[in-house]
């Protein structure tokens, strides 16, 4: 099976449990079958089953964060 359904970014921006919130909740509004993982310590942000990476990365800087391809 191939991984291409999980897009992974580098979110330098997000510093908090509330950063954290807010970019889940922005993806899983637009996406409600996606699974959102995040490592707030890493700065990282793993989205399973969304839209694609433009789409994805247009969500998060929606709410005000700069993701780049992790």
């Amino acid at each position: 099976m191939s991984n291409a359904n999980i897009l992974a970014f580098t979110v330098s921006d997000m510093t908090c449990g509330h950063c954290a919130k807010a970019i889940t909740g922005a993806v899983l509004t637009a996406y409600p079958a996606a699974k959102v993982d995040i490592d707030i310590a890493a700065k990282r942000v793993t989205i399973e089953n969304a839209g694609d990476r433009a789409a994805v990365a247009s969500v998060i800087e929606a709410e005000g964060y700069s993701p780049v391809d992790a």
